[in-house]
């Protein structure tokens, strides 16, 4: 949830109760649960003989979490807890053999975009020049939950067309 653009002095306690209640406390309530199970199975085997492990997590976090935006602080702050958990949880649960990481897509061409066009600055400004799409995202979390990622713990992975380097 992105909430409405306005600098901190203009957001209502509501607001950013309802911003960071939806994006952080959810991923959090998800993360628990699954963890919960997660802890309690066995290993499971990987297909190409490497390293097996007990299960994987994917937060969703956002490129906002890395960089500021104005009028952004809530939503930015959420993102950012949620990556900072992430890594908190991939210490944790290290010793488990479960994996915990995160993607951070940019602009990604979904309900929440509609009104940015080609032109706005929040695209200019990436390398790329464009919206990710839903796919994008998908393949950067489906390889993060695959074999070709057993030694991968407390990662973030930017999907956002260079936004965050620029």
């Amino acid at each position: 949830m992105f909430g409405p653009l306005a600098p901190s002095h203009l957001l209502t306690p509501a607001e950013f109760d309802e911003i960071t209640t939806t994006n952080y406390r959810g991923t959090w309530l998800c993360s628990r649960a699954e963890l919960t199970h997660m802890i309690k199975q066995e290993p499971m085997k990987t297909h190409d003989g490497r390293p097996g492990n007990r299960g994987v997590i994917v937060n969703v976090a956002s490129n906002l979490s890395l960089v500021s935006r104005p009028e952004t602080p809530a939503y930015s702050a959420s993102k950012a807890a949620i990556l900072s958990m992430t890594r908190s949880d991939a210490v944790d649960y290290a010793k488990y053999n479960i994996r915990v990481n995160c993607v951070c897509p940019g602009v990604i061409d979904t309900p929440m975009t509609s009104e940015v066009t080609p032109d706005d600055p929040i695209i200019a400004v990436a390398p790329m020049k464009r919206k990710g799409t839903p796919q994008e995202v998908a393949d950067a979390v489906l390889f993060l939950c695959s074999s070709k990622a057993t030694f991968i713990q407390g990662a973030s992975l930017s999907v956002d067309g260079g936004y965050v380097i620029n």
